[in-house]
């Protein structure tokens, strides 16, 4: 038996999101202080699942907290990924702020790898967040290597070795260039927020994603930057053959 404390504690803090006929559990917001340029800024970091890892959980507007706690430790979720999103400023009701929908990459955001500009991307748009005053950073746990996963994306790196593009490479493995999805997120966006937002990217199919899902996006800013000998390719590649957008910054509502 879960004891009563303990789920007064979690209650208010975990809610269900459905969009599109997907039911996620939603926990946070909880307090992240996080070293960004030599200093800490405080974030708000929530983290999400979907209820089918959580098969006996009520789908409702509010998930059963007790059934959720029982079955945690039986839900192997480390062996599973997870999303999550970091929230800064008066992100509901503030007038504009920023997004950035960031995949994972375990080799850049980890590592620091300089065969892609991903690390980069994912401290500067923090960064922009902060010095906007409003803004959230999704972390989409599920799109390393634009979708195929880990191991698949190292196996592309051995083909690159040779002389692939990363898109040929992902063909050459049997997926399309890009298998991501962002429905999941958007879910959580739209919960978090109603009004419009200015999209960091470069990638036009990110736009299209929300823009379809009809949520308001006011503009899109670029993010380019920490080219190396390493990752000229990889960047040309991603603007020649999978579409990326160049530096200029679109006007607001201005269509990708």
């Amino acid at each position: 038996m879960i004891q009563q404390d303990i789920l007064s504690i979690l209650e208010d803090k975990i809610q269900t999101v459905t969009h599109l006929g997907r039911t996620n559990i939603l926990a946070g917001p909880i307090k992240l202080p996080v070293s960004l340029g030599g200093e800490t800024v405080i974030f708000q970091w929530y983290c999400w699942m979907p209820v089918a890892d959580a098969a006996a959980i009520v789908h409702k507007e509010k998930p059963d907290t007790a059934s959720l706690v029982e079955q945690l430790s039986s839900l192997d979720l480390a062996e599973k990924q997870q999303s999550s999103v970091l929230v800064y400023g008066d992100f509901a009701n503030s007038d504009e702020a920023l997004i950035r929908m960031h995949s994972i990459c375990h080799t850049g955001d980890i590592f620091g790898s300089k065969r892609c500009d991903c690390g980069f991307q994912l401290e500067q748009s923090m960064k922009m967040i902060a010095a906007k005053g409003s803004g959230a950073l999704f972390y989409l746990a599920n799109h390393e290597g634009r979708g195929i996963g880990l191991f698949s994306k190292a196996m592309a790196y051995l083909l690159q070795e040779k002389g692939y593009d990363t898109v040929e490479a992902n063909l050459e493995l049997g997926f399309s260039d890009d298998v991501r999805n962002y429905d999941d997120a958007i879910g959580i966006l739209k919960s978090l927020r109603r009004r419009p937002v200015t999209v960091i990217t470069n990638n036009p199919k990110k736009l299209e994603a929300l823009k379809a899902s009809g949520m308001n996006i006011a503009g899109r800013i670029p993010l380019w930057g920490d080219v190396s000998p390493f990752n000229e390719k990889y960047l040309r590649t991603k603007i020649i053959r999978s579409g990326h957008l160049g530096q200029s910054k679109d006007r607001p509502n201005e269509s990708a």
